[in-house]
C-alpha cells in the first residue's frame, strides 16, 4: 500500500504570499499531512553551497507542511539516495542531517518544526535533530520499503555522476530504489536485515505543483532539493551544469511553460543577470538549431551577398528559395567534421551598399528597403538558417543604419555585422583608402543591440566585426564583452595566397580581448586556392565558429 499525504487548510496570510496546494481530509488519527506551495516569486535561488543547508532552503522554498520529514545523513551516498527514493514515494521533504551538528542541526531543527513534522522518518542514521518522533531504519531498499509501505522498484547502482539526473527521474507513483554505483546496493550503517524502529503515520501525497519548474545544475550539493522538489511534484530539469538557462533546448522548453521556477545549486549563485535570461528563455523563442546561446552548440556556414546581385557575393547569384538550397548544400560537409555542434546554414545579406558615387543621402551607402529583405529573412527563418544584416555605411555611423533594420533584428534568427572597410571619415570616398571605425563606436552597437535584445527577450545575438587589417578597428582590445546578450565575432576577412590568409589570421587573433568569437571566409574567386571544408577546419586554427563563401 502507497502511504499519502493528508490536506492541509492554508491561512489567509499564506494565500496573499503564495499558491499552495494540499490534499483532502486529514483529521483522521494516525494521518500526517501535507501542503505542497509554488514560490511567490518568479525565480526563487536556492544556490547554497553545502548539502544540508540546501536540502533545508529547496523544503522551505516547495513545502508549507509535512507531518512527515525523511532525514539521511549528510555525506552518507548510500542512504541520501534511498531517503530520496522514500521522499518522492512518500510526497515529503528530504532533509539532510549535517556532520558535526552545531548551526547545521539547527537550521534542520528549525526547518522541522516550522513543517510541522511529528515524525521523521531516519535512513542510514541513528537520529534527527528536533523533538519529533524518529522512525530509525537502515540504508536498505527492503528496511525501506517495510518502514513506508512503498514498493520500491528495483534499479541499477548509479554512479557519481549521475546521482541528481537519477533523483530526478523518480517517479512518485513508481519510485526506484537507488543506490551508489560503489556500494553495489549494500547497506550503509547496519545490517541489511535490520528493521525499523518504530512505525510511520499514515501520508497522503499533496496536490502535485504542476506550475513549478526547478532547475539542477547537477552539483552534489543539489541532490537532496531535487528529490524535494520531485515529492512535491514539481517538473526538475538538470542541466548538466550549464547555469545560463538559454543554454539548451531542453532547458528553454522547460521554463517556457512554467509559472515559477526554482534555480537549484550552487552554479546559479554566479550567473549574472538570471532573472533577465530566465524571462528571455520563458519566451521559449529558438535559435534554428535550437537554444537561446549560439556557441559553442552551433557551427554557422554562411552563403554572402546582395539579393539580386551576383556581383557582390554568391547570395545574390541565384533567387531565394535556391539561395536556401545552396546554403544548405554549402554547410551540409562539415557536419561530419564537427562532432561537437550542431551546423547551421546561413544567409549573411548585405544590407547597405557602399557606393563610390554620393547617395541621396550624401552618406555614399545604398541602404536597401526592409521589404527586398524581408522575403530573404522569411525564408531563412522558415528553412531553419540564421541569418546576419551586414552593413557598409559610407559616411554615416553604425548605429543610425542598424536603426532602420531593427525590424528585421526583432527576429529571434537575425544578427548583424559590422564592415569597417566600408565605414569612411567626412569627405573621404570609397576605394580610395580601406575605411576604419573606432572602438567608441563598435561599443556604441555593442550597447544599442544588447538593449534591444534584452528588451525583446531574445535570443542571443551574433555581432560580426569584419576585419583583415588591424587599423581597421584601432582599439579594438577594448571592445565590450560584458553583454550577454550578444555573442561578438572578429570575422577574418582576408583574401589570396593560403599562408597570407593563415597570416592575417595569427595577427587578427593576436590583437585579443579573450571572449570573442571567430570566423573565417573562404572567396571563391580570390583564395589561392580556396580551401576545402575538409582543410578549413583542418588548417584554421583555432576552429572558427562561422565559415563564410562569397
Amino acid at each position: 500500500m502507497r502511504r499519502r499525504a493528508a490536506p492541509l487548510a492554508v491561512s489567509a496570510l499564506l494565500l496573499a504570499a503564495c499558491t499552495s496546494s494540499t490534499g483532502g481530509g486529514g483529521e483522521e488519527s494516525g494521518t500526517a499531512r501535507a501542503a505542497t506551495a509554488a514560490p511567490a516569486e518568479r525565480l526563487t535561488l536556492v544556490a547554497d553551497e553545502e548539502p544540508a543547508a540546501a536540502a533545508v532552503s529547496a523544503s522551505r522554498a516547495l513545502f508549507e507542511e509535512a507531518g512527515v520529514v525523511v532525514v539521511a545523513p549528510d555525506g552518507d551516498a548510500a542512504a541520501t539516495l534511498l531517503g530520496a527514493s522514500a521522499a518522492v514515494g512518500l510526497g515529503v521533504p528530504l532533509l539532510l542531517d549535517p556532520e558535526g551538528g552545531g548551526a547545521g542541526d539547527d537550521a534542520v531543527a528549525e526547518e522541522l518544526d516550522r513543517l510541522g513534522a511529528t515524525s521523521v522518518l531516519a535512513v542510514g542514521g541513528e537520529g534527527a535533530p528536533g523533538d519529533a518522533d524518529v522512525v530509525t531504519v537502515p540504508a536498505t531498499a527492503e528496511a525501506v520499503a517495510a518502514a513506508t509501505g512503498l514498493d520500491l522498484a528495483d534499479a541499477d547502482p548509479v554512479p557519481a555522476d549521475g546521482q541528481v539526473a537519477a533523483v530526478a527521474a523518480l517517479e512518485p507513483d513508481a519510485p526506484a530504489a537507488l543506490t551508489p554505483a560503489d556500494a553495489g546496493g549494500a547497506a550503509s550503517g547496519e545490517a541489511a536485515s535490520g528493521e525499523a524502529s518504530g512505525e510511520l503515520p499514515e501520508v497522503e501525497r499533496a496536490e502535485p505543483l504542476e506550475g513549478t519548474v526547478v532547475l539542477a545544475d547537477g552539483a552534489p550539493a543539489s541532490l537532496a532539493g531535487v528529490a524535494t522538489a520531485r515529492a512535491a511534484g514539481a517538473a526538475v530539469q538538470v542541466t548538466g551544469g550549464q547555469t545560463d538557462p538559454r543554454g539548451s533546448t531542453g532547458v528553454v522548453e522547460a521554463v517556457a511553460g512554467a509559472d515559477t521556477v526554482v534555480a537549484l545549486g550552487p552554479g546559479f549563485g554566479a550567473e549574472d543577470g538570471l532573472d533577465w535570461k530566465l524571462e528571455t528563455a520563458a519566451t521559449g523563442a529558438q535559435l534554428p538549431a535550437g537554444g537561446q546561446v549560439l556557441f559553442p552548440q552551433h557551427f554557422l556556414v554562411a552563403l554572402y551577398g546582395h539579393p539580386g546581385t551576383a556581383g557582390l557575393g554568391v547570395l545574390g547569384e541565384q533567387d531565394v528559395d535556391a539561395a536556401v538550397q545552396r546554403a544548405r548544400d554549402t554547410a551540409a560537409p562539415y557536419q561530419a567534421l564537427v562532432q561537437d555542434a550542431t551546423v547551421v546554414p546561413a544567409f549573411e545579406i548585405i544590407a547597405t551598399v557602399a557606393s563610390e558615387f554620393a547617395t541621396e543621402e550624401g552618406d555614399y551607402s545604398y541602404e536597401a528597403p526592409v521589404e527586398l529583405l524581408q522575403p530573404w529573412v522569411d525564408a531563412a527563418a522558415a528553412a531553419g538558417l540564421y541569418v546576419v544584416i551586414d552593413l557598409q555605411p559610407g559616411r554615416t555611423d553604425f548605429v543610425t543604419q542598424a536603426e532602420r533594420y531593427r525590424s528585421l533584428l526583432e527576429q529571434p534568427h537575425v544578427g548583424l555585422a559590422l564592415d569597417p572597410e566600408w565605414r569612411l571619415l567626412p569627405n573621404q570616398v570609397h576605394l580610395t583608402q580601406i575605411g576604419s571605425v573606432s572602438i567608441e563606436e563598435v561599443n556604441r552597437v555593442v550597447t544599442w543591440l544588447a538593449d534591444l535584445t534584452r528588451e525583446k527577450r531574445l535570443p542571443q545575438k551574433l555581432l560580426v566585426l569584419h576585419q583583415f587589417r588591424v587599423d581597421m578597428i584601432p582599439g579594438r582590445e577594448s571592445v565590450d564583452l560584458s553583454r550577454d546578450e550578444l555573442s561578438v565575432m572578429v570575422h577574418a576577412d582576408g583574401q589570396g595566397s593560403q599562408p597570407a590568409k593563415q597570416d592575417t589570421w595569427r595577427v587578427l587573433r593576436g590583437v585579443g580581448p579573450e571572449g570573442l568569437a571567430w570566423g573565417w571566409k573562404n572567396f571563391y574567386d580570390e583564395d589561392v586556392p580556396m580551401l576545402t571544408p575538409e582543410e578549413t577546419i583542418a588548417q584554421v586554427s583555432p576552429r572558427p565558429q562561422l565559415v563564410t563563401y562569397q
